[in-house]
């Protein structure tokens, strides 16, 4: 399984970034995927997950209606489209993808992509 995920930089606030996360190793289309973020001295947390056919997404209260998480089946791609970016929202901003293998469920994460929004 392999996660890779790119499209982080610097933004100034207010500003707007698509992060894309490319798959490998697996079934893609079968499996719910997830974005999270990790903040300076803060624990990981959840930011917005998709179901496999991308009918269902989900949103952390944290960035609700300012970020929209997509997928393409064909690219075994996820994104996340963040607008109105904050500082708060600097963070380390992770893919995840959780696999059973009966009778374990893998938690698998890319190495991250580092968002700022700095003026």
């Amino acid at each position: 399984v392999q996660l890779v995920e790119s499209g982080g930089g610097l933004v100034q606030p207010g500003g707007s970034l698509r992060l894309s996360c490319a798959a490998s190793g697996f079934t893609f289309s079968s499996h719910y995927m997830s974005w999270y973020r990790q903040g300076p001295g803060k624990e990981r947390e959840l930011v917005a997950g998709i179901t496999s056919t991308g009918g269902i997404t989900n949103y952390a209260d944290s960035m609700k209606g300012r970020v929209t998480i997509s997928r393409d089946n064909a690219k075994n791609t996820v994104y996340l489209q963040m607008n109105s970016l904050k500082p708060e929202d600097t963070a380390v901003y992770y893919c995840n993808v959780k696999i059973t293998t009966w009778p374990n469920r893998l938690n698998y994460w890319g190495q991250g992509t580092q968002v700022t929004v700095s003026s």
